[in-house]
């Protein structure tokens, strides 16, 4: 596997972020994405969430490799906000809070964030999730089910990402009519995903400030070095296939890979498994010729 370092770049005008990242696919760091005026960097800290949203229930995500038979995997547990911040805090665990909106709940949040809007205004301003982890913790590889382009801005701690162009899906092990793959990143089993070997990506490392763009259909790999949180806003695919394939996946792909599930259980997923090392198996045949 090999990864490079995705570059760090600042005050880069719309037209040349259109042109040489967003329109390309290519990923990189911003360092002011997020305005260093924005109120969030002063106001945010566990203390203040603790105080405006503590008692809020939240569902907790732990290691998703154990759920690779699901589009989604299914909450652990459940614990109050603050209680989760302490734990956090207090030592390494693998529950995540995944996709949380608090700024739903909270609406007055919004305005403690201006953005740089390098997309000239295709930035989802309005739909931003936060994303909470334990020193340790880790996403499974995936790449996002609506092919939007990502933008994780990361506001405490350290994250590690591994991204991967959607064309390198077999090599990855990736499972049919799912948006994940089988083979653990983090601790690569070569004998057992030997094309795990032949992956060609790119390493991003943020910190407090920085934004990390994931282009449309990229797989990532998401490791928390230190507990921490970040959000991520969305800007719609830049082409109409893109488009369409998010789509698709949404409303057609997802539903009947549930489907299948439900009639044939565990034979579906045993079919998905041999048929992602079928195409694995032909991909390193191909880039070993």
């Amino acid at each position: 596997m090999q990864l490079k370092k995705v570059e760090k770049i600042s005050g880069i005008s719309s037209a040349d972020f259109i042109q040489h990242y967003m329109n390309k696919g290519v990923p990189v760091i911003l360092k002011d994405f997020v305005s260093p005026d924005s109120p969030a960097w002063t106001k945010w800290s566990y203390d203040y969430f603790k105080e405006i949203a503590g008692d809020t229930v939240v569902s907790l995500h732990g290691r998703e490799d154990l759920s690779n038979d699901r589009a989604a995997s299914a909450p652990v547990c459940k614990m109050k906000f603050s209680e989760y911040l302490d734990l956090i805090e207090r030592e390494p665990t693998d529950l995540r809070i995944f996709l949380f909106n608090l700024m739903k709940l909270k609406p007055e949040l919004n305005h403690d964030l201006i953005y740089n809007d390098v997309t000239g205004g295709k930035v989802l301003k309005w739909l931003p999730y936060l994303f909470f982890g334990g020193a340790g913790s880790s996403t499974r590889n995936h790449f996002d089910i609506d092919m939007s382009h990502v933008f994780l801005t990361q506001y405490k701690g350290v994250k590690k990402i591994w991204l991967f162009p959607l064309d390198q899906s077999d090599l990855m092990y990736k499972l049919p009519y799912n948006f994940h793959s089988i083979a653990n990143l983090k601790n690569p089993d070569y004998d057992r995903f030997p094309a795990l070997k032949y992956l060609n990506g790119y390493e991003a490392e943020i910190h407090p400030g920085e934004t990390v763009f994931m282009p449309s259909g990229w797989w990532h790999y998401i490791q928390y070095v230190t507990e921490g949180y970040s959000i991520s806003v969305r800007a719609l695919p830049s082409n109409m296939y893109d488009k369409w394939r998010g789509f698709r996946n949404l409303v057609i792909t997802r539903n009947f890979d549930n489907t299948m599930r439900k009639i044939f259980k565990d034979r579906w997923f045993h079919y998905k498994i041999a048929t992602a090392n079928k195409r694995a198996e032909r991909a390193l045949k191909k880039v070993q010729s």
